[in-house]
């Protein structure tokens, strides 16, 4: 099945590249899109979650469903109409995510380090780094968050395309070795 279609990976690959590189070079538009994006998630699925809400007044948890999907309405209201307040809010997620995953990558990291004597330190590294780029992120507010988002969007979507490409060429491969 994979060498049948290993084309549309290709595509998709390419595809994800461009973007990837598009973000990299203009973080700011890309940031700005996330934001959007998220903006409309939370507006479409607070208004869904209050129609259903108010269609079902007599369940048991009515006010907490009520307060849920209001809030999810002005979530979404506020990274639409207040970008800049919502790239920011995006971004503090963004340096907390980075906190608590460098701190567990390095506790694991230690935990691990009898176990697997000869690379623990990459993971250790890797934890560091995690916590110098919320240090970075941090103490770059407010002027960073017009690029952090979009510059990580870039870089995954960047790594997204190239295993793409390279899952299209070995599945091309294999399409190959069978015929």
């Amino acid at each position: 099945m994979l060498a049948t279609h290993w084309k549309l990976f290709l595509v998709e690959g390419i595809i994800l590249l461009l973007l990837g590189a598009a973000a990299l070079l203009v973080p700011q538009i890309a940031t700005l899109t996330v934001d959007f994006f998220i903006g409309w998630v939370l507006l479409f699925s607070g208004i869904v979650g209050l129609y259903t809400t108010l269609s079902m007044r007599s369940m048991p948890g009515f006010g907490w469903s009520l307060l849920s999907a209001i809030i999810g309405i002005a979530a979404g209201l506020m990274l639409l109409f207040s970008p800049l307040t919502g790239v920011v809010s995006l971004t503090l997620v963004l340096i907390a995510f980075f906190l608590a995953e460098g701190f567990s990558t390095i506790m694991f990291a230690l935990d691990h380090r009898r176990l697997l004597p000869k690379s623990w330190g990459v993971m250790l590294f890797s934890g560091i780094v995690d916590i110098v780029l919320a240090g970075i992120i941090f103490f770059g507010l407010p002027g960073s968050a017009g690029w952090a988002i979009g510059i990580l969007v870039g870089v995954n979507m960047i790594f997204g395309g190239v295993a793409m490409i390279a899952l299209a060429l070995q599945a091309r491969d294999l399409g190959t070795t069978k015929a």
